[in-house]
């Protein structure tokens, strides 16, 4: 993403996520851009800001969280205190992911770490893992 690479759009996995974010939670704004980043839902009740992101799969909701983290520190940054939810639609399954303290100094230390790889003069050795074979830069790895 830091070089402008976008993931394969023909990608299975990448369709199925595309189809379920467009079939589900109709009645919520969908796809709100903010600066650089953009978000599957937005809700708000009453005076609270709500983003939600949709997922196929809890499977990686560590990474999902994350995202979130992410997006919310980006909307804080500019003055806009939000909640965040992870959508789960297929396992009817919602997580509440609230920007704390120690979730901030979390996300920072992974920032941090992103930009190490981002500055190495050459991308680390490919490992497979269990997640290669669901990601939609895949087929760059091993070109």
């Amino acid at each position: 993403m830091h070089h402008q690479i976008i993931p394969d759009q023909h990608d299975t996995n990448i369709e199925i996520g595309r189809f379920i974010h467009e079939i589900t939670y109709k009645r919520n704004k969908k796809e709100i851009q903010f600066g650089n980043v953009k978000f599957d839902v937005f809700m708000q009740d009453g005076n609270k800001v709500i983003i939600g992101e949709t997922k196929k799969s809890s499977r990686y909701q560590t990474a999902s969280k994350y995202q979130l983290l992410y997006y919310l520190s980006v909307l804080r940054d500019a003055g806009i205190e939000a909640q965040g939810l992870l959508l789960y639609p297929e396992e009817r399954k919602r997580v509440e992911v609230i920007l704390d303290d120690q979730s901030r100094i979390d996300l920072n230390e992974a920032i941090a770490e992103i930009q190490r790889i981002i500055a190495k003069e050459h991308a680390p050795p490919v490992k497979k893992n269990n997640f290669w074979r669901r990601c939609g830069y895949r087929e760059y790895c091993y070109a």
